[in-house]
């Protein structure tokens, strides 16, 4: 069994999401697994990953405009505010998303679909370096 692990970094724009299938793609062929799994991490506790749609930037829109619905920001309820207004909803969106992924990977590539891209979501407004962590298993 073959294990490797890498990071990378994003520099990020602020709020918003920012494909990473590329790179993590590279890392995947770098590391000579044929049959296995990969795992993306992202190590902060404002910024998480999803696997969503890649074909057309309105679905991503979608998915922004949903998650200012679901947590707001400056709220009055919100206690945890030390670095702003953003603060508590950019920890409340990592925790309805994930820190994670695993994708199966065969023939050397990973298993997404079609229209399946890897992003990291940024849930701050500021610009941030965000590690991600890549740890590929298999044979």
């Amino acid at each position: 069994m073959k294990a490797q692990k890498e990071f990378f970094t994003v520099a990020t724009r602020g709020r918003g999401s920012y494909e990473i299938t590329r790179e993590v793609a590279r890392l995947v062929a770098a590391s000579g697994v044929g049959e296995g799994l990969v795992t993306v991490f992202v190590r902060h506790t404002s910024a998480s990953l999803v696997i969503f749609e890649n074909a057309d930037p309105s679905a991503r829109e979608d998915l922004h405009a949903f998650l200012d619905r679901l947590a707001p920001d400056g709220e009055d309820w919100h206690v945890h505010t030390l670095e702003g207004p953003d603060d508590t909803a950019s920890h409340l969106r990592m925790s309805v998303t994930r820190t994670s992924e695993t994708i199966p990977v065969s023939d050397g590539r990973m298993v997404l679909g079609t229209w399946q891209g890897i992003f990291l979501l940024e849930h701050r407004h500021d610009p941030h370096r965000r590690e991600i962590a890549v740890s590929v298993l298999g044979v």
